[in-house]
Protein backbone atom coordinates (compact mmCIF):
# COMPACT_ATOMS: atom_id res chain seq x y z
CA UNK A 1 0.00 0.00 0.00
CA UNK A 2 1.26 3.52 -1.21
CA UNK A 3 1.11 6.71 0.92
CA UNK A 4 -2.32 8.00 1.63
CA UNK A 5 -3.51 11.31 1.68
CA UNK A 6 -6.59 12.89 2.40
CA UNK A 7 -8.53 16.46 2.49
CA UNK A 8 -9.17 17.44 6.26
CA UNK A 9 -10.56 21.30 7.90
CA UNK A 10 -8.86 22.44 11.07
CA UNK A 11 -10.57 24.75 13.47
CA UNK A 12 -9.40 26.14 16.85
CA UNK A 13 -13.03 25.85 18.25
CA UNK A 14 -11.54 28.26 21.21
CA UNK A 15 -11.50 31.18 18.60
CA UNK A 16 -14.90 31.32 18.10
CA UNK A 17 -16.13 32.45 14.76
CA UNK A 18 -12.90 35.12 14.80
CA UNK A 19 -10.89 32.64 12.60
CA UNK A 20 -12.29 30.41 9.97
CA UNK A 21 -11.65 26.88 9.19
CA UNK A 22 -8.45 25.90 6.95
CA UNK A 23 -8.43 22.76 4.78
CA UNK A 24 -5.74 21.03 5.06
CA UNK A 25 -4.03 18.20 3.02
CA UNK A 26 -2.68 15.56 5.41
CA UNK A 27 -0.72 12.23 5.15
CA UNK A 28 -3.03 9.76 6.67
CA UNK A 29 -0.87 6.89 9.19
CA UNK A 30 -3.14 4.23 10.91
CA UNK A 31 0.36 3.46 12.70
CA UNK A 32 0.43 7.26 14.05
CA UNK A 33 -1.45 7.51 17.43
CA UNK A 34 -2.19 11.54 17.50
CA UNK A 35 -2.70 14.20 15.23
CA UNK A 36 0.37 16.02 14.11
CA UNK A 37 0.26 19.26 12.90
CA UNK A 38 3.48 21.76 11.34
CA UNK A 39 4.63 25.03 13.59
CA UNK A 40 2.85 27.32 10.92
CA UNK A 41 -0.39 25.82 10.71
CA UNK A 42 -0.45 26.22 14.92
CA UNK A 43 -0.10 29.67 14.38
CA UNK A 44 -2.42 30.46 11.73
CA UNK A 45 -4.99 28.62 13.73
CA UNK A 46 -3.77 30.19 17.30
CA UNK A 47 -3.66 26.81 19.28
CA UNK A 48 -2.26 27.81 22.47
CA UNK A 49 0.28 25.13 24.16
CA UNK A 50 -0.94 23.01 26.52
CA UNK A 51 2.41 20.81 27.66
CA UNK A 52 5.06 19.59 25.85
CA UNK A 53 5.27 15.76 25.14
CA UNK A 54 7.70 13.35 24.60
CA UNK A 55 7.55 11.70 21.07
CA UNK A 56 10.21 8.86 19.78
CA UNK A 57 11.09 9.43 16.24
CA UNK A 58 11.50 7.15 13.88
CA UNK A 59 15.07 7.11 14.49
CA UNK A 60 14.83 6.28 18.18
CA UNK A 61 15.39 9.89 19.37
CA UNK A 62 13.62 11.06 21.77
CA UNK A 63 12.74 14.96 21.45
CA UNK A 64 9.84 16.90 23.14
CA UNK A 65 7.57 18.99 20.94
CA UNK A 66 4.61 21.29 21.79
CA UNK A 67 1.15 19.72 22.45
CA UNK A 68 -1.36 22.45 21.40
CA UNK A 69 -5.30 22.34 21.09
CA UNK A 70 -8.08 22.71 21.27
CA UNK A 71 -8.44 21.37 17.62
CA UNK A 72 -11.85 20.29 15.96
CA UNK A 73 -10.96 17.96 12.64
CA UNK A 74 -13.87 18.00 10.32
CA UNK A 75 -13.79 15.19 7.56
CA UNK A 76 -17.05 14.68 5.42
CA UNK A 77 -20.06 14.48 7.75
CA UNK A 78 -17.67 13.86 10.44
CA UNK A 79 -15.64 15.42 13.38
CA UNK A 80 -13.51 15.51 16.36
CA UNK A 81 -12.25 17.27 18.96
CA UNK A 82 -8.41 16.81 19.93
CA UNK A 83 -4.81 17.87 20.38
CA UNK A 84 -2.26 18.21 18.45
CA UNK A 85 1.71 17.46 18.20
CA UNK A 86 3.55 20.35 16.72
CA UNK A 87 6.16 18.32 14.43
CA UNK A 88 7.36 18.23 10.90
CA UNK A 89 6.43 19.95 7.87
CA UNK A 90 2.58 18.47 6.94
CA UNK A 91 -0.23 17.48 8.67
CA UNK A 92 -0.63 13.85 9.48
CA UNK A 93 -3.57 11.91 10.95
CA UNK A 94 -3.49 9.27 13.02
CA UNK A 95 -5.93 6.61 14.74
CA UNK A 96 -6.88 8.77 17.35
CA UNK A 97 -9.11 11.04 15.80
CA UNK A 98 -9.73 8.45 13.06
CA UNK A 99 -11.36 6.07 15.27
CA UNK A 100 -13.09 9.20 17.16
CA UNK A 101 -14.68 9.90 13.62
CA UNK A 102 -15.11 6.91 13.04
CA UNK A 103 -13.07 6.83 9.78
CA UNK A 104 -11.88 3.86 7.34
CA UNK A 105 -8.90 3.65 5.00
CA UNK A 106 -10.01 2.12 1.36
CA UNK A 107 -6.47 0.31 0.81
CA UNK A 108 -7.98 -0.69 -3.10
CA UNK A 109 -8.99 3.21 -3.40
CA UNK A 110 -5.83 4.40 -1.40
CA UNK A 111 -8.29 6.92 -0.06
CA UNK A 112 -9.93 7.27 3.31
CA UNK A 113 -13.86 7.48 4.05
CA UNK A 114 -16.63 6.88 6.57
CA UNK A 115 -17.09 3.66 7.74
CA UNK A 116 -19.92 2.14 5.20
CA UNK A 117 -21.50 0.31 8.21
CA UNK A 118 -22.27 3.81 9.69
CA UNK A 119 -22.55 6.13 7.23
CA UNK A 120 -25.10 8.75 8.49
CA UNK A 121 -23.70 8.76 12.10
CA UNK A 122 -20.28 7.96 13.61
CA UNK A 123 -19.96 4.36 15.64
CA UNK A 124 -18.14 3.27 18.96
CA UNK A 125 -17.86 0.91 21.06
CA UNK A 126 -19.01 1.16 25.00
CA UNK A 127 -18.35 -2.16 26.00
Amino acid sequence: MGIIRTNLHLRNPSSGSTLSSMEVNARVDTGAVHLRIPEHLAIQLDLKELERREVTLGNGHRITVPYVGPVEVSFKNRRCFTGAMVLGDEPLLGSIPMEDMDLVVVPSRQTVDVNPQSPNIPMSMAK
